[in-house]
């Protein structure tokens, strides 16, 4: 077999269909596009709301379907129906869906609530346990985007000094704040925290830390120790950039290997006509 990713389980069979289970953004729609530049068959699950119209109309009408994303019970039937070996999940999904519009079926009702703790973790762990039992396995959501992942040192030119024991102070914070599960990203300067990322998100966080109006801010985007990278893998894109600038914030500090850095190269090159810098660490 030719080598398709380093993220891919040692006994992948590249005969198998994956089943793409799709929600916001162009992520999921470059896990398409690479994965069948690999002779990859695979069949589209798309979040209605959520996935773009453009991921949708990229595959073909007996290939996709749209389904609620508290319709578990219907991406069972549709993955059987596929006859998909395998699932990968990628893009996101509005926080308030999880408040509002879930419509979840009796297959996802039946799950929560046997749900003690109700995080990511958990969710995750829950679904991936129901899709074993559907007849699929669940690969981690880096597979097939290894040349998008950040690298450790400087990715961009370095445009603005800011002294290592402040990075040091930002990635411990950030790292701490992952471990207790409150969110992925935290925005720092000069030893002190501005702006932690919860279930609002990485941009609003952003946008929050801005207000200060102050220099040297320094965002740093990390992930928990034992996270689960099949359903949860952290990016950085063109947003993520244009929300940076919006709030003046020059300096991103990216986890190597576990970040990805969608549309890498048209990002970096955004990043250095900012003057933003990106460092992996």
């Amino acid at each position: 077999m030719d080598y398709l990713s380093r993220y891919l389980p040692p006994d992948f069979d590249q005969s198998q269909t994956v089943g793409l289970i799709a929600g916001r953004g162009v992520y999921p729609k470059l896990i398409a596009d690479r994965a069948r530049a690999k002779g990859i068959r695979i069949r589209l699950i798309a979040f209605e709301e959520e996935a773009t119209e453009e991921l949708y109309e990229s595959f073909p009408e007996d290939e996709r379907v749209r389904i609620n994303v508290g319709q578990l019970g219907k991406w069972l039937r549709a993955l059987r129906t596929f006859d998909c070996r395998y699932t990968i999940a990628a893009g996101q999904v509005k926080p308030g869906k999880l408040f509002r519009g879930l419509k979840a079926d009796l297959k996802a009702a039946g799950l929560l609530v046997k749900l003690k703790r109700k995080n990511a973790g958990t969710i995750f762990g829950a679904i991936a346990d129901e899709l074993s039992k559907n007849g699929q396995l669940a690969i981690d959501a880096r597979a097939f985007l290894d040349d998008e992942l950040a690298t450790t040192g400087p990715i961009t030119s370095q445009f603005e000094k800011i002294e290592s024991t402040h990075l040091e102070h930002g990635i411990h914070i950030a790292q701490e704040i992952a471990r207790l599960d409150i969110g992925q990203g935290v925005v720092v300067r000069k030893g002190t925290v501005i702006a932690v990322e919860a279930f609002e998100g990485t941009d609003p966080m952003l946008r929050r830390a801005g207000e200060f109006k102050t220099d040297q801010l320094v965002f740093v985007k990390t992930v928990k120790n034992e996270q689960d990278f099949r359903f949860d893998v952290p990016v950085f894109g063109l947003r993520t950039l244009e929300t940076m600038k919006e709030a003046g914030i020059t300096t991103a500090l990216l986890k190597a290997d576990s970040v990805i850095i969608l549309e890498k190269a048209r990002t970096i090159a955004e990043a250095e006509a900012s003057k933003i810098q990106l460092i992996g660490f």
